[in-house]
């Protein structure tokens, strides 16, 4: 499908087929409408800041990460195509703010982002003696102590159902390294959770 003539003007595709309110939205936002965006912001707010805080293990990083994913809608809204979902395209703008803000924080701090036994040492260790009812809680905490590159590694593919190639290719590193980092979270986690 050609693009449309004028990149303002709302595309033809569809924004996310089951709800027309939705692709209104959009081309509203996309015309400039501030309560449009903020209504996009409602929505898709909760979802975004729970896997940036699930990746950066941080309230104050995942806010931010947040932030810096809805300027980027934003701003990028005349782009998008929607051959995704709008949640969809939020989602991965937000996991890819996360993971700038880590790259980011690394070379402020001269780190190199291997596996390394640096990442291992900062990671806090956390011990659940039983499931109990805030067994959910003490995983969710569990997943935030792991090493940086374990907890990206997990939390996209166990929870965000990305597989090893797109993990991969997010993170900059080599496929072998994201399976490493999935099978220390892994054996991390059963560590703390046992």
């Amino acid at each position: 499908m050609p693009p449309p003539e004028d990149p303002m003007q709302p595309l033809p595709s569809p924004v996310d087929r089951t709800d027309p309110d939705t692709a209104s939205l959009v081309a509203r936002a996309r015309l400039g409408d501030r309560q449009a965006f903020e209504q996009i912001y409602r929505r898709h707010v909760g979802r975004m800041h729970a896997v940036c805080l699930r990746l950066t293990g941080d309230a104050n990083e995942a806010e931010a990460a947040v932030q810096d994913a809805f300027v980027r809608a934003w701003r990028g809204l005349g782009g998008f195509r929607g051959d995704s979902a709008l949640g969809t395209w939020l989602h991965r703008l937000a996991v890819n703010a996360a993971l700038d803000r880590r790259r980011e924080f690394k070379r402020r701090e001269g780190r190199h982002d291997d596996i390394d036994a640096q990442e291992e040492a900062a990671a806090p260790q956390l011990r659940v003696l039983q499931p109990t009812p805030g067994a959910a809680w003490d995983l969710e905490r569990a997943v935030a102590a792991l090493p940086p590159g374990a907890r990206t590694a997990f939390v996209l593919f166990e929870i965000e159902g990305y597989r090893l190639t797109e993990i991969a290719a997010l993170t900059g590193t080599a496929t072998g390294t994201v399976k490493a980092q999935l099978h220390r979270a892994r054996t991390r986690l059963k560590e703390m959770l046992s």
